[in-house]
This record gives C-alpha cells, structure tokens and sequence, in this order.
C-alpha cells in the first residue's frame, strides 16, 4: 500500500503541470529570467548535448532557446519576428519557420535575458511562450476553438445576408419596391456587422499592427480588401443615390470572409495533422510526475506530484500506465510492456520488468511501476532526438528562402496592382472599380506560395521520424530525391555485429542435434562472438538441456576453449576442445566451404578426433538483398566500400548481388572513391555506422548514419536510422522523392493560380467572393497535398529467425544453418 500526498507546487511549476492554471504566460515571462528555468525550454549553445547542463547555467554565456508563436500566419510575419529579434542587443541569431510557427533564439545572458527578447516579440505584434511549455499545446487548442467560433457565426451570417440578397438578383425590374430593396439592405448592413467586428477580428488586427509597424504582410491586403467592401455597401445602405448607391456588397463581403475563414481553419488542422507532428513528438514527455518521498520506504511509499523538469539523478518516480517515462531509468518494482517505436524504430512493445532500463520517451502500456532516475533532461537520447527535431522544423529549405525573399515585393506589387485597377475601372464605374480593387488583393494572397515548399518538407521529416528516421538536415531531403548512387558500408550496416552460424558439418555417425548442444554448453563459457553465434543458434533451436556437466574450462588465447566434461551421474568424463583447427589438432571436415570455422574435437585413446565442423558467417540484414534489388528497380546504383578484409567484402557482395565492392579501405579510400562517383556527375548517397565514417558521410551529397549505438550528437549524416531495418534507407529515399514531387505540384499549382487569378482580377470576371474562395482553395491544396505524404511508410521487415538445424539435410553432410535468411 502506498499513499499519495497532495502538495501546493508554486506559482510557476503549476503552469507546468497543469494546462488550465489562470497564470498567463505573458505575465509570468519574468519567471523565465531565473537561469534554472532556462533548461526547460533551451539549452547552451555549442555544448554537447550528450553533456548534462552545468549546475549553475549562467556558466555557459551563450544559450539557445525554443519557443512556439502565437499570432504568426505567414512567411512575411517569419520575416518580421526574426528581425524584432535579431535587433536586441544580445540576441546573437534567430530563426523562425512560418510551417512550425517556432523560432530558435540564440542570445548572451550577460546582455539580454528571456524575457526582454520575448518583449521585443510582442512589441512586433506577436507572442512566444517557452516550446516545451503546456502553454503550447493549450493555447493552440483555443486558437483552433476561436478560428471554429469564427467560421461559424461567419457562415451563419453569410446565410442570412444571401437570403436577403437574394430578391436584388432575382427580381424582374419594377417587382422590388425601392423600400423593401432599402429595407433588405439594411438588414444586411445589421447582419454584416457581427462578420466586420467579430470575424474580420485576426485581419485587422494583424493590418493594424503592419500599418503601425510600417510593414507588409499577406493580411493586410486582405484586411484592406474586407474594409473597402464593407465601407463602399455602408455608404450605398445610407446614401442609396449616392456615387456607390447603385450596387451593395454585403453578400460578397461575408461570402469571402466565410471562404476565407474555412480555408485558415482547414489549414490550422491540416498543419497540426502534417507539420504539428513534429511537435506532438517533442511534447511527449508528461508535465508532471510522481516522485517517492525522501523519507520514504518501499512498504509504505508515499509520493508528491512535481513537475518533470525538477526530476534529478537517484529520485524514485511511480509511472501510470499509458503515461510516458519521464527520464531514463531502471525499473525497481512491477512489470509491464513498453512502446519504444521513437527511439528504436522498433512498432512491437517490449516487455520490461525489474531491473530492466527504460528510456524517456517511451510509453508505459500496461500497468503502474516504479522507475529509479538514471539521467535526465539533456542527457536522455529522448533529448537529444528532440534536439534534432527542434533544429531540423527550424530550417529552410533553398525552395522555401527563395519563396520567402520575394513574399513582401510581390505584396507591394499587389497593392500597387490593386490601385491601378482601381484607378483603370474609376472612369467607368465607382463601385465596380472598388471592387475589382478588393479582388485583386484578396486573390493575389502569396499564401500558398509560402506554404508550398516548408509544409511538404515537415510533413515528410514528421513521417520520418515515427517510423524511425530523424532528419537532421531538412535539405537533404531535396538532395535525396535527386541520389542516383548509393554507397553502403559493410559492418554495422549491411551486416550485424558478430557472426552467425550459417551450416555444420558433422563428422560421420554424429547428431547434429548433439553435438550442436554439446558445443553450446562448452561456447557459453566464452565471450568470442564465434562461441557467442553457436550460443545462440542452440538456443534458437531449443537444444538447452545437454546430459553432459562442465568439470574445468581453460580458454586458450587466440585458440579457443579445453574443457572437460562429465556425465551427471559421473561415471563418464570426456576432454573436448572448440575452437580451430589448429587448436583442435584436427583437419577440417569441409576445406572447400568458405569463411571462418569452428571445430568442435574430441580426444580419443591419445589422439583427437573431429565431431563437427561449424561453418560461420557475418550476419548479413535478412532485408539487405531485398533492399538492394529495390534500389536498383527504382534506379539507383549500389557500391560496397568497407575497411574489412577484401575476401569478406567480397563474400558479402556476391551474396547481396552487389557487383561494385571494394575492401581494406581506409577514410581517405573511401572518400577518394565517392568524389571520383561525384566527379562523374552522379548523385551520392553514402550509408555508414555513423562512428568511423565522418569525413565520407560529410563528403557525400546526402548520407545516412545507420545503427542503433549511433551518437546522435557528433553523427555528421543528414539522416539518422534508429530503427534496425535497410528499409528503412530504401523508404526514406521513395519518400523524399514523393517530396519533391509534392513541392513541385504545389509551387506549379500556385504559380498558375496566380498566373490565372490576376488577369481574371484585373478585367474585372472575378467577384470578390470568388477571389476569396479563390485564395482559401489554393492554401487549402497545398496543405491538403502536402498531407498525402504522411501516410506511414510500407516497411516488410523479412524474418531473420535461424531455422532448426536438425531438420535441414541427412546426416554427414554439409548442412544449411538458415535459407536465404542470414
């Protein structure tokens, strides 16, 4: 039994651990001015994120920090808050994503500290709270209830003005008195209202901040569009014989605010389904969890809830189920299953128990247990991924700075166009000229143009990384859809660590269940990764039990083992030796079977007599055949270049159907191969164990760092594999080339919108609501086909459990360990 204390966590640790506390981020930005808050939503810049943050962090003078923006819709409000930024003295670099709607602030305590750089945010007419904060998540969901509220009472208007609309369209001339027509535009001035004051609210907040800034952003073209309409059908309700008094607008008015706001709040949803999933990842940690008592024992634990950023070394925690682990640890009391899919790539569950390590992030599925704190915050691999992430959803593609470079010329290019057309259409007829103002600026929005490329390149690194590949460089996914060369590394790669025991051959009138058993028993003694490949390969075959018991072990080294065995009754004593042929003092079985051997010896009457020959081999990836056949379907030419022995390279190659493979190399070797491949004009890719690789993976057009043990930290490749399928590697590049192809659909369907759009605008064939469904369509396409791309990668991990090898072949004979697998 145990208890649970409640406590009274302070003013600030409540905002963390409880999303619906009244203490606003705005007001309380001056509690992120304490240096120990500073870990919580950043980190020192240039230190290793391996490296546990210093107990006193104004140690370190410069600190990068994340935060989420609220208030932000496009590339040119990017544009704006990264020059806010950058003009604090102090602040030594921002960057900000208009897809993410994060910045990365890098800034020198000693001059500036959070909470002034966050006010110079505000100052440019936008907020930031800390990324990690539960703020974020919260404040995002009120956003999506306010932009729901809008669309509704928009819509509904939009109904009611249309009907009232309606009889000016339909009547025959002399059926409307003009009474009832005054009448009926009043009605629709009163019901417009409601849309102007309350709909219209984001648009002319956001122009009122332009204007006041002296700026140009996407919603102030849009806002000045909403406020010609509205003033131009106010003056013809009450002046009806006035210069605008022949037509009024209501009915376009909220028909384009209603398109308009249906398209922002799809997209809104679309971004949290595409793009927001790298934040859903980031956020996965719990707010808050259950840490033990000091003073507590383990009969009768009692527990206080605290914010998981005040979790240190040695603190017991009680995890819930289906509550993530807050840090890595060790597992003192219950079992359960865990969900590691994020940082192995690994979708089965793996079963923990006590004394088994869980690392932060992962889910706890089944039931409560006890976890003692190992490492924490920054020295997790769980932070260290998220670190990736965070750096990654920050960049900006060539694609998407270009798009970004030209997004303010080409609003002032929309105004100017506006007026001209204005000024054109003037002479003819007032308010048709008005109008025709108001739809080039509302369908001449570069929304989707900015969206085009930063959308599709997140959805993608989103993708990604739930399956188990963290994008480091989101560039590389371009160069990747371009690879036509692929360049494996041998070990760690296309193979395992260790061996694999691949045939046998047993001596005449041997039982290779028997022997295979009996030279278990002798290799579970041994930590050679021969002895450890027969270890294994009985155990696969369920030969555990043997009639035999060790009496003494000797392990010769660089020979192998001398062992005597005795019957369990003890009347029978046996001296056998494992290990080579030359340290068995016997001739092999099999001479013509390639690759390293194990034989297993036996002495008799004075002199030694072979039981059986073990034939080994790497462990090459049960996919990797697979794999490399896919590639070379989908184009892309294979090379092996390894630092192993040549005629293992080569075994390997022959194996996989690699007909480009190179051994001994040295580093230089294989950088000298690649650059001679890139001098040729062909596209490199080069998949490498991430350790010894660095200076080919930094050489080559994009790289990969494959392998579980991978540093993330130092790893130089733009892609990081944690799972342990080369699938993964074929699917990533099937992926980027989807990519690709989706940024290139969506900046040619935004070019042709508005190459389109503009002219339609111009001559005056476009009404305004027609340019603002229009303007919501094309975001909403790009968005919507950037979405596409996050479906789940098809992986079909090939089975790489060893069949029994007492079922292969008659005895005597040369017998296959496994078909096709190892």
């Amino acid at each position: 039994m145990f208890q649970t204390i409640p406590v009274q966590p302070s003013p600030d640790e409540q905002a963390a651990i409880d999303p619906g506390s009244s203490v606003q981020p705005q007001a309380s930005s001056h509690l992120l001015d304490d240096p120990h808050e500073w870990s919580s939503f950043g980190r020192p810049a240039h230190q290793n994120p391996q490296a546990p943050i210093p107990e006193d962090p104004t140690e370190s003078p410069v600190w990068d920090s994340f935060v989420v923006l609220e208030g932000m819709h496009c590339a040119a409000c990017a544009l704006t808050i990264e020059e806010a930024l950058k003009a604090v003295p102090g602040v030594e670099g921002a960057e900000v994503s208009a897809a993410t709607r994060r910045a990365r602030v890098v800034w020198r305590h000693a001059q500036v500290l959070p909470s002034q750089w966050m006010e110079a945010v505000v100052r440019a007419g936008y907020h930031a709270m800390p990324a990690r904060d539960a703020f974020a998540r919260e404040i995002r969901q009120a956003e999506t209830r306010r932009a729901l509220w809008r669309w509704l009472v928009a819509g509904f208007c939009m109904m009611q003005v249309m009907m009232y609309a309606w009889p000016a369209y339909s009547a025959r001339p002399g059926d409307l008195s003009l009474e009832m027509e005054t009448l009926l535009r009043w009605a629709s001035w009163v019901i417009s209202l409601p849309v102007v004051l309350f709909c219209c609210g984001p648009f002319f907040k956001s122009a009122l901040k332009d204007i006041s800034q002296r700026r140009v952003s996407m919603d102030l073209p849009v806002a000045i569009g909403m406020l010609i309409t509205f003033v131009i059908s106010t003056l013809g309700t009450f002046d009806p014989s006035g210069v605008f008094g022949h037509e009024v607008f209501f009915d376009s008015l909220t028909m384009f605010v209603f398109f308009l706001l249906t398209g922002r709040w799809l997209e809104l949803r679309l971004r949290d389904r595409t793009a927001g999933a790298l934040e859903a990842v980031m956020n996965r940690l719990p707010d808050s969890v259950l840490r033990q008592l000091p003073h507590a024992d383990a009969g009768g634990a009692e527990f206080e809830r605290v914010a998981t950023r005040r979790l240190r070394t040695g603190d017991v925690v009680r995890v819930l189920a289906g509550e993530a682990f807050p840090a890595d640890g060790i597992i003192v009391r219950g079992s359960t299953h865990a969900d590691e899919a994020l940082l192995t790539g690994e979708s089965t569950p793996v079963s923990r128990a006590a004394g088994d390590m869980v690392t932060a992030g992962s889910y706890n599925l089944d039931s409560v247990v006890d976890v003692r704190v190992d490492s924490v915050g920054e020295g997790t691999r769980f932070a260290q991924i998220v670190s990736l992430m965070e750096s990654a959803s920050l960049q900006k593609p060539r694609l998407a700075q270009l798009a970004d470079k030209v997004a303010r010329p080409f609003l002032v290019v929309v105004l100017l166009a506006a007026l001209a057309a204005a000024v054109w259409w003037w002479p003819v007829d007032h308010g048709k000229a008005m109008m025709v103002a108001v739809a080039v600026l509302i369908v001449t929005c570069p929304c989707a143009l900015s969206l085009a490329t930063p959308v599709a390149m997140l959805t993608a690194a989103g993708t990604l990384a739930r399956s188990g590949v963290l994008v480091k460089n989101l560039q590389g996914l371009e160069a990747l859809a371009s690879v036509d060369t692929l360049v494996f590394d041998k070990t760690g790669t296309l193979t395992r660590d260790g061996l694999v025991l691949r045939a046998l051959t047993p001596a005449e009138g041997q039982s290779a269940d028997e022997v295979l058993a009996l030279a278990a028993l002798l290799a579970r003694q041994s930590m050679h990764s021969a002895s450890r490949s027969l270890a294994k390969a009985a155990e696969e075959a369920q030969l555990l039990a043997s009639p035999w018991l060790l009496d003494s072990v000797q392990e010769v080294a660089g020979g192998g083992l001398d062992v005597w065995v005795e019957s369990v009754d003890k009347s029978q004593r046996r001296h056998l030796r494992l290990g080579s042929a030359a340290h068995c003092a016997v001739a092999e079985l099999a001479p013509e079977q390639a690759g390293q051997s194990v034989m297993l010896a036996e002495e008799i009457q004075g002199h030694w007599a072979p039981l059986v020959q073990f034939h080994l081999s790497e462990d090459v990836r049960p996919e990797a055949a697979q794999v490399i056949a896919d590639l070379r379907k989908h184009g892309v030419d294979v090379q092996l270049l390894s630092g192993d022995r040549a005629a293992a390279v080569q075994t390997v190659a022959v194996r996989l159907g690699i007909t480009q493979a190179r051994g001994d190399c040295q580093p230089q070797d294989k950088l000298a191969a690649m650059q001679a491949a890139q001098a040729q004009g062909h596209q490199v890719a080069m998949v490498g164990d991430g350790l010894n690789d660095g200076p080919v993976l930094a050489g080559a057009h994009v790289s990969f760092a494959f392998g579980r043990a991978v540093p993330l930290a130092q790893s130089r490749a733009d892609f990081v594999v944690l799972g342990d399928s080369l699938e993964l590697v074929l699917q990533s590049l099937l992926l980027a080339r989807r990519t690709l192809s989706v940024v290139r659909q969506n900046l040619g369907w935004a070019a042709a919108y508005n190459a389109i759009s503009i002219p339609l605008a111009l001559m005056g064939w476009m009404p305004a609501w027609l340019a603002g469904l229009g303007m919501a369509l094309s975001s909403l396409l790009v968005v919507a086909n950037a979405a596409r791309l996050a479906r789940a990668l098809p992986l079909q991990v090939a089975d790489s459990n060893a069949s029994d090898p007492a079922h292969l072949a008659p005895r005597g004979t040369v017998m296959p360990l496994t078909q096709g697998g190892h």
